[in-house]
């Protein structure tokens, strides 16, 4: 039987079936009661509008935080999406570094200097310095487990006058990159004086977090001192809603301004007008166990592989609004498909009688649909199949512990620092902090650690081309299909971000009507 936590909405599965998507299961009075749950979340003093512009946003996301909304986590995305805090640079559509809190950046071996901005202010009132940078920065490095960004990156920092110098042990052709992770915020001092980072008053950027309800709801005001310039949006009131027939609910009811991952399964059934599609650096990819279980067999990988039709997945499941994969990195990078490396590919074994339990999570709504006709599909292939799926915040430290033969997760290839040498190292090195594969492999960890090295440009990308191509090699991991970023914005909303990176969402710029 399909375990789901307590959403929502939760729909039994039983083994070896295929569910329907959400909109084809459920009756229409049942998408009435996702309408009804969210009725509420947003108070009148919540929806209130102030002319063109001015007023509050309302914004319902996905995932709740994990650790306490910490810029050292993944939770350091949220605080971007909301501009809240602000990283020393930020990257552009091509992913090349630009100007941020630092305004500009020279190299001299293994170190780079950042020339700090003048005139910024902390939301606490205290003064953006070189001193704040190093503190913030030295927090990231020394932290236990480091932010994923510095998989393999051991870094110090220290103040020049207004100027900061980052030196690494080895030279960093991607320092820039890597110091645009939102999970290099740069916070003030008192963000770090608890055991845990509090960003609440704590940032940089054009608003400011002012309350967290633990994982329902977070409040956002403008910060009138923003150096960038005064934001057009009073503020903006989150929540957060795992049920993705909840969220599309919100946006066609009008209980939402902007929605974020409205589900493949809704997005048929909203106005399309109000929803946006793009193709994303996301990766749906089967993760085999290679450490330990039936697929520390590399044959019996290799009979999973050659199992999965991912094309019926994509159709089925995504209703064709997902692309199948080729390899790891998909359309989103232009250039990966014409540098694709050619893969050797093992001999399949006999997995007769083999029993397997593959894990997921239900806070992306199609990833329990892409485990039943995996199962399905590795089940006909004489596999007996069983699957786990909770929330991710209850099911990610199993993941990474190797509880599981198999796990399917939803992954950015180039989240942190624009460029997937980041993504590789951390999901198949042997000491990546990522690895749900439990990948040991010599030629593989020779493959990321020259990707790693490469200079930018075409001999970094084609060094991580070839990092891709060891990895499949071993079938540590099948990659099924690249999704593409699906966001609700209601009629009235000017300006919200739809981006790739999933790094910006309300920005300055963004208000309601």
């Amino acid at each position: 039987m399909l375990r789901s936590a307590h959403l929502f909405l939760t729909v039994p599965l039983p083994e070896g079936s295929v569910r329907l998507s959400v909109r084809r299961l459920l009756p229409p009075s049942a998408l009435t009661i996702a309408s009804v749950v969210l009725t509420g979340c947003f108070s009148s003093a919540e929806a209130g509008r102030a002319g063109p512009e001015g007023g509050r946003i309302r914004v319902a996301m996905m995932q709740p935080p994990r650790s306490g909304l910490s810029p050292l986590s993944d939770d350091a995305f949220k605080l971007s999406r909301w501009s809240a805090a602000e990283t020393l640079v930020k990257l552009d559509a091509d992913g090349d570094a630009r100007p941020a809190l630092a305004t500009g950046w020279t190299q001299h071996s293994r170190s780079w200097t950042f020339t700090v901005r003048d005139g910024v202010t902390f939301h606490d009132g205290t003064r953006l310095t070189a001193e704040a940078i190093v503190n913030s920065l030295t927090r990231a490095a020394t932290a236990s487990p480091k932010p994923r960004i510095l998989d393999g990156v051991d870094l110090t920092a220290k103040a020049d006058g207004n100027r900061v110098v980052v030196t690494t042990p080895v030279e960093d052709p991607l320092l820039p990159q890597r110091l645009s992770s939102p999970q290099l915020s740069i916070l003030a001092a008192k963000a770090y004086r608890g055991k845990t980072v509090d960003p609440v008053g704590a940032g940089t950027g054009p608003f400011e977090l002012t309350k967290v309800d633990g994982t329902l709801s977070a409040s956002l005001d403008r910060y009138d001192g923003y150096w960038g310039g005064r934001a057009k949006a009073a503020g903006i009131d989150v929540r957060f809603v795992p049920d993705g027939t909840a969220r599309a609910a919100a946006l066609r009811s009008g209980e939402a301004d902007i929605v974020e991952a409205v589900p493949v399964s809704q997005a048929a059934v909203l106005d399309q007008e109000l929803i946006t599609e793009v193709p994303m650096p996301r990766t749906n990819t089967l993760y085999l166990n290679t450490g330990n279980g039936v697929f520390k067999d590399a044959s019996l990988r290799a009979a999973a592989r050659a199992a999965i039709d991912a094309e019926s997945i994509v159709e089925g499941v995504y209703e064709g609004r997902a692309d199948v994969a080729e390899g790891l990195l998909g359309p989103a990078l232009p250039w990966a498909a014409d540098l694709r490396a050619p893969v050797r590919r093992g001999k399949a074994g006999d997995p007769s009688g083999k029993t397997i339990t593959i894990g997921t999570f239900t806070d992306r709504a199609e990833l329990p649909e892409v485990a039943a006709t995996v199962q399905q599909q590795l089940q006909k292939a004489g596999f007996e199949v069983k699957l786990d799926v909770r929330q991710y915040a209850n099911i990610e430290s199993d993941a990474l512990a190797g509880a599981f033969d198999a796990f399917i997760l939803s992954r950015a290839t180039v989240l942190d620092s624009g460029d997937p040498a980041a993504y590789l190292y951390s999901d198949f090195a042997s000491d990546g902090s990522f690895n749900i594969s439990q990948l040991s492999d010599t030629a593989v960890d020779r493959a990321l650690h020259k990707a790693a090295e490469a200079a930018a440009g075409d001999r970094r990308r084609k060094a991580v081309s070839a990092a891709e191509a060891a990895v499949l090699s071993t079938d540590a991991a099948v990659p099924l299909l690249h999704e593409r970023v699906i966001q609700g914005d209601a009629a009235g909303v000017v300006g919200a971000v739809h981006d790739p990176r999933e790094r910006e969402l309300v920005t300055r710029d963004t208000y309601v009507k």
